[in-house]
């Protein structure tokens, strides 16, 4: 029998009330019990602050592929409606103009404003989801990674008000008979709750990467600790120019997109 929902944001909260911790983060097995990530997969990943950074030129070249948005929906038994009223989407592409509507670049490719560019919970500083929430469904860990408690859920969907990034979708429906091929080491939703991207922190605590970070195939998705002056996203973001989504809301998302 796989985990439920509840045993899963238990264990995935120790890491941020600093309880049960010790070497070899457990994570989620087949059966009830759990395993030493250290043996099976890696040494848990941390960071001070998990931040992406997309390098939109290079997600561009690979036209039409969309490896990352099916990697991270088959990981986390994402639903698949078929149509656009009920869509759950974690990770989905926009057009580059709708993504960045408060951007001017006058001098862009044609080719570059026309094609669109993935976009997924920005896993904000300062997100105003986790204000709203009447619940405290919704928080934020100390690394940065925003999480929602989909067991405590109340489907009041006051965070997909609040969020000004359209990041969160609602389960109108039963999700359980729309998923193809059920991974059981992910919890199922049921109707009536809200979920979103998580920067696949079930993964992390395996020592895997993200899965969309992990499909692309063109390395377009680069993920580490914003606070690390040496790790691989501080020096591409030293090396050329980003941009975030909105920044003039003040939320500070951690998402970057290398233009």
């Amino acid at each position: 029998m796989s985990i439920d929902r509840r045993t899963f944001f238990r264990i995935a909260g120790l890491a941020t009330l600093g309880l049960a911790i010790k070497p070899g983060f457990e994570v989620f097995g087949q059966g009830e019990d759990v395993v030493d990530s250290t043996a099976a997969m890696g040494r848990p990943l941390s960071a001070k602050r998990w931040a992406m950074a997309i390098d939109v030129r290079c997600c561009l070249d690979q036209k039409d592929c969309r490896k990352c948005i099916l990697a991270c929906h088959q990981v986390h038994n994402v639903p698949d409606f078929g149509n656009p009223k009920d869509e759950i989407k974690w990770l989905w592409k926009e057009p580059f103009d709708r993504a960045f509507p408060e951007q001017e670049f006058q001098h862009l490719p044609e080719d570059f404003e026309r094609q669109v560019v993935p976009v997924f919970c920005n896993h904000c500083d300062s997100p105003p989801c986790v204000r709203v929430c009447p619940v405290q469904a919704t928080f934020q860990r100390d690394d940065g990674i925003v999480i929602t408690d989909q067991h405590r859920c109340i489907g009041c969907r006051y965070c997909m008000a609040a969020c000004p990034y359209g990041s969160r979708s609602f389960n109108w429906r039963d999700p359980r008979p729309f998923i193809k091929n059920i991974d059981p080491k992910y919890p199922t939703r049921t109707r009536g709750v809200v979920e979103k991207c998580t920067f696949c922190v079930e993964r992390l605590t395996q020592g895997l990467m993200p899965a969309c970070v992990e499909a692309c195939a063109a390395h377009a998705l680069t993920f580490g600790d914003l606070e690390d002056a040496g790790s691989e996203i501080r020096g591409l973001l030293r090396r050329r120019l980003a941009i975030r989504r909105k920044p003039g809301l003040g939320t500070n998302p951690e998402v970057y997109y290398i233009i």
